[in-house]
């Protein structure tokens, strides 16, 4: 089982969990957990091979990694704690984790919170994902994350979120780097599927303003979407929002919370 952490709220029977982004841990949200404990009942999770999770590597090395292996471990987790249901807070690919577990298991979902989600790769996106798999057997990981790293959050105000990120990923090991990475060659017909179809379940996308790789797509989506998905785009921000704008995060992911009880 993969590894997590609860902070248990006695006045409150709502759960919210959250769900990291690839090469990050369960510590990105630390600017999370206090706001979130006073409101209600919390799960951090460490997925796969990052955070505490890299103590028992050895047993996923056997398992294919999938979007669906994956959010079975976030399952899995649920089912031992007795969580019938939850609200999920994610970021970046984080997102794609939680929506693959509202195909799978919607009657578990009671909203969707996506932070820098992606929805679409875009022309350079796909490009960096390409120089990724012609060097991710040659260069050192870390090489590798800080160049992706430094192209999706480029900005002075994204070096915060930017060095979190770098920071986490050191933790890593090359071949579960390589692992994640071989995800990327079923993430476009897994994305795709999910721009053409809305499930019942409340949405909530937050979004940088200056996340140009990944913010068009979600505009795009919500447009389209309109019955269950809402959009906030938070000004002077980039990809991951919780980070670099954290009392605006805070503030509307809560509030919309509460409207789905």
């Amino acid at each position: 089982m993969i590894s997590y952490t609860t902070y248990i709220n006695k006045d409150s029977n709502q759960w919210v969990t959250f769900v990291h982004g690839a090469g990050g841990s369960s510590s990105i949200w630390y600017k999370q957990i206090r706001e979130f404990h006073s409101n209600f009942n919390v799960l951090l999770l460490d997925l796969r091979g990052h955070g505490s999770s890299s103590n028992d590597v050895t047993n996923f090395a056997i398992k294919k990694y999938t979007f669906k292996s994956i959010a079975n471990d976030v399952l899995e987790v649920l089912d031992h704690l007795q969580i019938k249901s939850s609200h999920f807070v994610g970021i970046s690919l984080g997102t794609i984790v939680i929506r693959q577990l509202a195909e799978m298991n919607p009657q578990r979902m009671k909203s969707m919170i996506m932070g820098g989600a992606i929805l679409k790769m875009n022309f350079r996106s796909q490009v960096l994902m390409k120089f990724g798999n012609i060097f991710k057997y040659v260069l050192p990981y870390i090489v590798l994350y800080k160049f992706f790293a430094f192209i999706i959050m480029p900005n002075k105000n994204h070096k915060q979120s930017r060095l979190l990120f770098i920071n986490e990923a050191k933790k890593l090991y090359q071949k579960e780097f390589i692992r994640w990475f071989k995800l990327t060659a079923e993430i476009n017909p897994i994305l795709k599927w999910f721009r053409q179809k809305e499930l019942n379940i409340p949405t909530f996308y937050i979004m940088g303003a200056e996340d140009y790789m990944f913010l068009p797509s979600v505009r795009k989506v919500v447009e389209n979407h309109y019955k269950f998905s809402t959009l906030v785009v938070v000004e002077n921000c980039g990809h991951v929002v919780n980070v670099e704008n954290a009392s605006v995060f805070n503030k509307e992911v809560i509030l919309f919370i509460n409207k789905n009880k």
